[in-house]
């Protein structure tokens, strides 16, 4: 595999004369961590189809060997309700939320540990290059509380929804909390007009956009339950969580017991 990820690196080097000089690492986590800053880095201009066969070739392997989580491995908490803890680049749900900024191009800060940098890295290139061509034809950014949908491309889940949810620099308000909801009713109603089955939500807004994780766990929940019952939809949701403090938060919100 390192062979392969010194070939994507090569490519992505010589392609940027600034980038020149910079030295391949000999070990495989430092050589893919300069990978991801240069995936990250990198505007959504064109590249040749051998590097992306050669980078679809490479992330597949990649995730084989990382591990993946089918969706039969996780049991509801609740009727087409589930409640996991993970990393939601390694699960193979129909489709995974991603949390985006308005320009819907994912994170350009070099490794960053948001979930759009990973998202994008873990989709490798393709992702970004779809996300440009939407935006261009939409010509203007996404507002906040709506979704979009793109292919997954090399993540082991089929689709990957867009939405942009609120930011909260202060006090806490109603608006906030209507956007938020929308984002997750945006995303079901995308999710079951494109027929798919399942879906994962992270956390939406909870991260640098500042949303208050106890009140955006309990909306999220009220939203999801209230669409499935209005819509008698058996779509199957996953909360995915990242840390201790916020399954906590879900697991008092849900029936785990």
């Amino acid at each position: 595999m390192k062979r392969q990820l010194d070939a994507l690196i090569t490519y992505l080097l010589n392609e940027n004369p600034a980038y020149g000089g910079t030295a391949i690492p000999a070990s495989f986590e430092d050589a893919f961590r300069l990978y991801r800053s240069l995936v990250n880095l990198r505007e959504p201009q064109p590249i040749a189809k051998s590097y992306l066969e050669a980078e679809d070739a490479f992330l597949q392997r990649y995730h084989h060997q990382r591990g993946i989580t089918m969706l039969a491995d996780l049991s509801p908490v609740e009727k087409n309700i589930y409640l996991w803890q993970g990393d939601i680049t390694t699960l193979a749900s129909d489709a995974i939320v991603n949390a985006a900024n308005a320009q819907l191009l994912g994170c350009f800060s070099p490794c960053h540990a948001c979930i759009d940098n990973a998202i994008h890295t873990f989709s490798g290139v393709r992702l970004r290059l779809k996300c440009a061509e939407i935006m261009r034809a939409q010509g203007a950014p996404e507002a906040t509380g709506k979704a979009k949908i793109t292919p997954a491309y090399n993540l082991p889940s089929r689709y990957v929804l867009h939405t942009v949810g609120p930011i909260v620099n202060g006090a806490l308000g109603a608006r906030h909390k209507a956007l938020l909801a929308s984002c997750y009713e945006q995303c079901l109603e995308l999710a079951e007009k494109n027929h798919l089955g399942s879906i994962a939500f992270c956390s939406i807004s909870t991260g640098v956009f500042g949303f208050p994780k106890k009140e955006a766990a309990a909306i999220a929940v009220e939203t999801v339950k209230a669409y499935q019952q209005k819509n008698n939809s058996e779509i199957k949701v996953i909360f995915n969580v990242f840390d201790n403090f916020t399954k906590s938060l879900y697991e008092g919100l849900l029936a785990t017991n």
